[in-house]
Order: C-alpha cells, then structure tokens, then sequence
C-alpha cells in the first residue's frame, strides 16, 4: 500500500512512518520541512503545508492512504500566525480535500480524546469540527482519538517539567486533571493496524493506556526517574487563570487561558478500544515503567494546599 503520512516528520509521525516501512508498506512523509527527519532512508518525503492546498494536492495524489498527523500541541500557545482552526479543521479539509481529488480510499485521522465542534477549549473545538469533515466526506476514513502519548521525543514529560520546578512546586487545583497516557511503541502498531483492516473503515475508536495518573503524579515520576522528590502545592485554578490572562498576549510565555481551560479537563476513556485491535491493557507500558521508576503508583511528593 502507498502511505501519505501528513505530519511523518513529528514524534508519533517518525514512529508511524518506520512501523509502516517495516510491514512492507511504501511510505512518504509529508512536511513542510521533511529535510532534518530521522526517518527510513527507504520512506520518502515530501514538503508541503496542509493549510495551503495547492503545496500538497499533487503529492497527495497517487497514494492509497492518507494519514493525518498534523497537529498542534495542546499543551502549549501556537506561536506565530498558526492557530488550531487553520491547522486542525483547515488542514484536514484540504488533505480531505486532495485525497477525494487524487482518488485516495483510505483515510486515517488523528484526533483527540474529548474533541467536540462545541468544546471548551480551541484544540478541542478544532479536532471535533476536523472529526465532522472526515465523517463527512466520500473517504473510507477511521478515527483514532488517543490519550496524551509519551516516549523518546514526546513532550508530555517535559512539559511537566516545564510547569514545575523540583523539590517544591506548585500546580493549578493540584494536579488532580487526569490522564491515561499511552507509550508511543504501543500506539504505532495499533495506527498501522487501524489502516490495513478494513474492518477498521467506518469507525471512531478512543485509545489510552493502561493506567490512569494526575498531572501530579506525572511530576512525581518525572522527577523521581532523576533522582529528585517534589512536594506538589496547590494553586487554586482562579488564581491560575487570572495569572495566565494577564500574560496571555505575552508570545515566549508556553500558557496560556486555553491551557488553563483544558486542566479542568480530565484526558481519560471510559472504555479502552485497544481491545479492538487484539489487545489487553495488561500488555501496555506505563509511564513509571518507562521512566525506570518500577514502584508502582505514584512519586515521592505529598500533596498540600496554599
């Protein structure tokens, strides 16, 4: 099969990119730098921006599948002119777009858990209208919407690190928003299979991992796989979002009110489709596993108010 991976230059995109090699698959990265990837040298590449379809219509042609990986992090402000209706809903309209064009079938779209047109936050809102234009379309599309995903290259652990300071931090209502993280080597398989069944076509399945942690306990694992303890202090999420809207407009500050918004959201499943891809949560790896950190449950911090 002839694989368009839009965004196969990114963290779960190089991952994807390499699973797919590796069954025999022929695979392009689409990028709008693909120049510096650690890719296959058998996967080829290609520029192009997904917000402006003329750069990626002709690349997109030709294929029989179409990934869409092309995201902005939820984590953090987009910097510059990019914003997550143009990359988010814009983008998969234009590859939707090309791959009706360019007699593509296959269709796989990147989504995110909790995504809703009417959302309360911009990355939300933006992933549930893009969700509408795929289900929309004339494509044989599936959906995946996963936890936050980590390993080597993700930014979920280093964006913990980045809110926090070791030894004593604090954080917005006390890192109590939840997640259920999965590790990257555990979703690019589940991705690959998700395009080659076609019992997969037709379908929106949630994935996570096999464990649920806190932002806090995030931090606790984070900081103990390098040695170090936290005591986890709690910011009321008032203080932290007047304190975020007052540095909102400020471009070099990562948060701001919409990253405020989405700590009120937990990021958790109530049912894990990983069973729907042959698999047990029993076999996925945890955060702490992964981190080194083998004690099961959380860090060293305990958790009290100001």
């Amino acid at each position: 099969m002839k694989v368009l991976v839009a965004g196969g230059t990114g963290f779960i995109g190089t991952n994807l990119c390499t699973e797919l090699h590796e069954r025999g698959h022929d695979v392009t990265a689409l990028a709008r730098d693909p120049s510096g990837a650690d890719l296959p040298a058998a996967v080829d590449r290609a520029m192009g921006d997904v917000s402006a379809f003329d750069s990626i219509a002709d690349t997109v042609a030709g294929h029989d599948a179409v990934v869409n990986l092309v995201a902005l992090s939820p984590l953090y402000q987009p910097q510059g002119e990019a914003d997550h209706e143009t990359v988010h809903l814009g983008g998969t309209r234009n590859l939707v777009a090309a791959a009706e064009d360019g007699d593509v079938s296959r269709f796989l779209q990147m989504s995110a858990l909790g995504a809703d047109p009417d959302g309360d936050t911009d990355y939300i809102r933006a992933k549930g209208k893009a969700e509408t234009v795929v289900r929309e379309s004339s494509l044989e599309w599936t959906i995946v919407r996963p936890s936050i995903v980590f390993g080597d290259g993700g930014e979920f652990v280093e964006f913990t690190k980045r809110l926090t300071t070791p030894y004593v931090t604090g954080l917005p209502g006390g890192g109590q928003t939840r997640f259920q993280p999965i590790w990257i080597g555990d979703l690019a398989p589940i991705l690959a299979d998700a395009l080659e069944d076609d019992a997969h076509v037709g379908e929106t399945y949630e994935i996570a991992g096999p464990q649920i942690v806190t932002l806090a306990d995030a931090t606790e694992l984070a900081y103990e796989a390098d040695g170090k303890s936290v005591t986890v202090l709690s910011v009321p999420m008032t203080v932290t979002k007047l304190g975020l809207s007052a540095i909102d407009p400020v471009p070099f500050i990562p948060f701001g009110v919409d990253q405020a918004r989405s700590l009120e959201l937990n990021n958790t499943v109530v049912s894990n489709d990983v069973t729907a891809f042959g698999v047990s949560e029993d076999e996925l790896t945890t955060l702490g596993s992964y981190l080194g950190v083998t004690r099961p449950g959380h860090g060293e911090s305990q958790r009290t108010s100001v």
